[in-house]
């Protein structure tokens, strides 16, 4: 099933999306309500609260709600890393908060800052939490809802004055950080033991990034152990699970204002946004 936050007339609700035709049935609640109960009862949890409207006449907004957490995750292929100089596997994973000032919502844009020069792209499988709380931090993806694509849009070139990146820089920036088009349920994604689908991004329509999630280093269950160990989980949290080989710090190629991106997910869809214009 694949479930999105939209918006009509100004009111924003969350609702069923039959892609074959192309329509959204609202249901009612938010993800914290019944996100829990989907994951017990499945599809017989949600309470439709209106008529199918058509996709076209809504607009899709990020599936997150604005209490959401936001979190990223690194370092998990090693395809990418030896690209970047790196020879040798992580001992763990590395964690970011993101603001939800940088999320961007499908087809919106992505604000190029005055800061940086280097505008990086990032496709990423994103998690979705659908259990209040993580009971079992070992088997931690058995709580969650399901996954959305992310492009974890970075400054490269933000450094620390006492050395390294400076993280609130690069992954914090406002409308940075695009979200969608809609989540697809674990049980119809598959099983995340076994979570083997296909990752892709395009600038204007040429293939810069290509890979499957079977090549992730870290698991979905060790990444949600390491971060449940430092922060508490719940329905509607949002984890990007890391990029992988393919991006502009590799070979310069960043992008620009204008730039056309399509994030895409085999078995949950494509993310289109647009870069805006340089700030001043």
């Amino acid at each position: 099933m694949k479930l999105a936050r939209y918006e009509v007339n100004g009111s924003a609700s969350w609702g069923i999306v039959e892609v074959g035709a192309a329509t959204i049935t609202p249901v009612a609640g938010s993800i914290t309500d019944w996100g829990p109960r989907y994951l017990a009862d499945g599809r017989e949890s949600l309470v439709v609260a209106g008529e199918p409207v058509p996709l076209d006449a809504a607009r899709l907004l990020a599936p997150l709600e604005p209490t959401s957490k936001v979190v990223g995750t690194g370092a998990n292929y090693m395809k990418h890393l030896e690209r970047l100089g790196v020879t040798e596997p992580p001992a763990t994973t590395v964690a970011y908060f993101k603001p939800m000032t940088a999320i961007v919502r499908p087809g919106g844009v992505i604000a190029y800052p005055s800061i940086t020069e280097q505008l990086d792209y990032e496709v990423e499988l994103v998690a979705v939490v659908g259990s209040t709380r993580i009971k079992d931090p070992k088997n931690g993806s058995r709580d969650l809802l399901g996954y959305t694509v992310g492009n974890d849009v970075s400054a490269r070139d933000a450094q620390s004055p006492i050395g390294g990146p400076d993280l609130f820089s690069m992954k914090g920036l406002d409308d940075s950080t695009p979200v969608g088009p809609w989540i697809t349920t674990a049980d119809e994604l598959g099983a995340p033991s076994h979570l083997d689908v296909e990752i892709r991004l395009r600038v204007n329509g040429e293939e810069r990034q290509r890979d499957r999630t079977a090549n992730m280093m870290w698991t979905l269950d060790q990444i949600l152990e390491y971060l449940v160990a430092r922060t508490r989980l719940g329905a509607g949290d949002i984890v990007f699970t890391g990029t992988t080989a393919g991006v502009g710090a590799e070979d310069g190629r960043f992008l620009e204002p204008g730039d056309v991106v399509e994030a895409e997910i085999e078995g949950i869809g494509t993310l289109r946004t647009t870069v805006g214009r340089r700030e001043i």
